[in-house]
């Protein structure tokens, strides 16, 4: 019997997106809700309730609500929100991170990662888990992303009329507190927030994540060759994360380069003295709706790069 899954808040940028990878597949069953129903929440229950699989794509309040709304042990939730990145009983779900493959397996609850928030831990949280990047060291992050990471508003608003400022990268965030930095530092494995500035563009996904390293306050004084060595033996074997050779990137790199694509790439680049690991991948793929659907080939035991675009 196939599996049946249902998408709570399809409607959505992350939602849509979901549905777009699943909707050919036949392995599964989707459940749909009837148009003048989508917001009924008795309505909903049963739908999720009915399914083997949930994705949760709604704001925070509403994602709590409806984990709520699930009263058996067998529907296992995908959650896409901010809501339980580093809630306890939730695995987080980022599978080529050491140990997590096995905790999301095992899980009836996942936590899909952030957008900037997977681009940054590709390359710190590896550091950390080899011992040479401090728990103490004070990390500096930028992010640029494109503008479907701001949901249908932010999309309206660049594909209307524009105002002048939407021609050219915005910095926001400013008061440090952006809501990815709780799982960047937590599943980092971090004592120390990042200094973490996102920036949006005129141009519709794709990402650049930068961690800025100083070599020598990091343990053993690795050159970023060094850096670059470890990175690709962790990632060893990783459909989906590929930690690119030295000579094959261009003098610059593009922040939609991997725009439509479900996989992500990592280069390492610097000298003896400093290092910078940028990750490039898609907001709406690996940062949202190609990671959630990794997550549900994994726990429904699909092969696990089914129904993605590599």
């Amino acid at each position: 019997m196939k599996p049946k899954i249902y998408i709570d808040g399809q409607e959505g940028t992350t939602g849509l997106q979901i549905y777009d990878r699943l909707a050919a597949r036949e392995d599964i069953e989707l459940l749909a809700i009837e148009g003048e129903l989508r917001k009924d929440e008795t309505r909903r229950a049963q739908l999720m309730n009915q399914a083997d699989l949930v994705f949760l794509c709604l704001p925070d309040d509403a994602a709590r609500r409806a984990v709520e709304l699930v009263d058996n042990h067998r529907t296992k939730i995908i959650d896409a929100s901010t809501a339980h990145r580093t809630a306890p009983g939730w695995a987080y779900g980022f599978p080529e991170l050491r140990g997590r493959r096995g905790r999301i397996l095992g899980a009836r609850r996942v936590a899909n990662p952030g957008c900037h928030a997977t681009g940054f831990l590709a390359g710190a949280a590896p550091l950390v888990e080899l011992g040479v990047l401090p728990e103490d060291y004070p990390l500096t992050c930028y992010s640029l992303t494109g503008y479907s990471g701001g949901g249908k508003k932010m999309i309206a608003q660049y594909e209307g009329e524009k105002t002048a400022d939407l021609y050219s990268p915005r910095t926001y965030g400013l008061d440090l507190n952006h809501k990815h930095l709780p799982e960047m530092t937590a599943q980092a494995g971090l004592r120390l927030p990042p200094v973490f500035c996102p920036i949006v563009d005129n141009y519709y996904k794709g990402m650049e994540t930068v961690v800025m390293l100083h070599n020598g306050l990091l343990r053993g004084k690795p050159t970023a060759a060094d850096i670059q060595e470890m990175l690709d033996a962790y990632y060893d074997g990783q459909a989906l994360v590929q930690v690119m050779p030295s000579g094959e990137s261009p003098g610059q790199l593009a922040a939609n380069a991997m725009a439509g694509r479900d996989d992500l790439r990592l280069y390492v680049r610097g000298n003896e003295e400093r290092t910078l690991v940028i990750a490039l991948l898609d907001n709406l793929g690996k940062g949202a709706a190609g990671a959630a659907v990794q997550n549900m080939n994994l726990l429904l035991g699909f092969e696990e790069t089914a129904g993605l675009n590599l």
